[in-house]
């Protein structure tokens, strides 16, 4: 059940643009998770049957999602230019739909490309040919500024078409940035930007200290939306639309919780666990009142009664979400052979 499918059963046209790394297979891919329409960055395995891509690639095998894209609307293969940018035409998609169905209710998904690595130079910078496929970490700073441009254009149309007030943007992210905390069981791979907007609806509250997690967006659209939240299983989210509303009577979570194999994050306003398995307790910290890091005190071996009691109580919490036994994989003794550096066609290595 996805908050598509939430939200089109209450009368919303739905639509989806940029990535898809789930499952699901041509003609019903996407379509079968809620979404009326869709444009789509195409990995080799989701193009259509008998279909090649022929633009560019990303390191020689991964089709490309920046310049000279795969791209799949609604089940067929959309022929790009050397001069295509794909984050371009996800974005153009997203002022398309909002444009055809501006006089009904209508819900928009956008899984950016941007600004996920490979790190390639924007159109903000005119590149030629060889610098569109040059991975540098120095264009970091470039493709975030031209994911801001992107979610600007977006508003700009909001306000075009008359819709500012009463349609509400979430942006946020799905873990840390790579290099600098993805991948990893802590605060720093699982905490991102929650930023909630519609002039109309959401009062500005500025920076809040209130906690919220990613379960907590379906019953949140579907209150904002009007509509019913699954009641044939478990929801383990919190709507967080009287927050947003500036509605006293919201009742604040008191925790949240993050996970990644067997490792499990717990975060209160003030205390923090990470890197828990059912192997090991992980790291407690005391944050205080801080949420950027500063400040946290490990009190992972203190005997303090108020630490007895935090870790008791996040004991609770972890016996009622309970990890898999991951065992651990042995180290090998032996070195890996690097892959020939030379590639061929699409970036296959040489056979020796």
């Amino acid at each position: 059940m996805t908050f598509a499918q939430v939200l089109k059963r209450a009368g919303y046209a739905t639509g989806l643009a940029g990535k898809w790394q789930l499952s699901g297979k041509i003609p019903d891919l996407i379509f079968e998770t809620g979404f009326d329409e869709y444009l789509m960055w195409a990995y080799v395995n989701n193009l259509p049957e008998g279909v090649e891509h022929k633009g560019g690639y990303e390191g020689g095998t991964k089709t490309s999602r920046y310049w000279h894209p795969s791209l799949v609307k609604n089940g067929e293969y959309l022929p790009t230019k050397p001069t295509d940018y794909g984050p371009d035409m996800f974005t153009d998609f997203v002022i398309d739909f909002a444009k055809r169905h501006r006089d009904e209710p209508f819900f928009i998904y956008y899984p950016m490309a941007l600004t996920h690595a490979p790190y390639y130079s924007t159109p903000s910078s005119n590149p030629d040919e060889q610098a569109k496929f040059k991975n540098l970490k120095t264009n970091f700073k470039e493709n975030v500024e031209y994911m801001d441009h992107l979610v600007g254009r977006i508003i700009a149309s909001l306000d075009e078409l008359g819709l500012r007030e009463n349609t509400v943007v979430f942006f946020t992210g799905d873990n840390g940035t790579g290099g600098e905390g993805k991948g990893q069981p802590t605060e720093l791979g699982a905490r991102v930007p929650m930023i909630v907007n519609a002039p109309g609806i959401v009062k500005p509250l500025g920076l809040s200290s209130e906690l919220v997690d990613m379960s907590d967006i379906l019953p949140t659209l579907a209150d904002l939306a009007g509509a019913k939240v699954p009641d044939d299983r478990p929801i383990d989210g919190h709507s967080y639309a009287l927050l947003l509303r500036g509605d006293p009577n919201y009742q604040p979570r008191e925790w949240i919780f993050s996970y990644l194999g067997d490792r499990r994050i717990i975060r209160t306003k003030r205390w923090l666990l990470e890197d828990n398995s059912p192997k090991q307790f992980g790291r407690l910290y005391d944050c205080g009142n801080s949420r950027n890091g500063a400040g946290y005190q490990d009190v992972t071996d203190s005997t303090a009664p108020e630490v007895a009691a935090i870790k008791a109580k996040f004991q609770e919490i972890l016996e009622a979400h309970p990890a898999p036994i991951v065992e651990d994989k042995p180290v090998p003794t032996t070195p890996k052979k690097k892959k020939n550096a030379n590639k061929q066609g699409k970036g296959e290595a040489k056979k020796p």
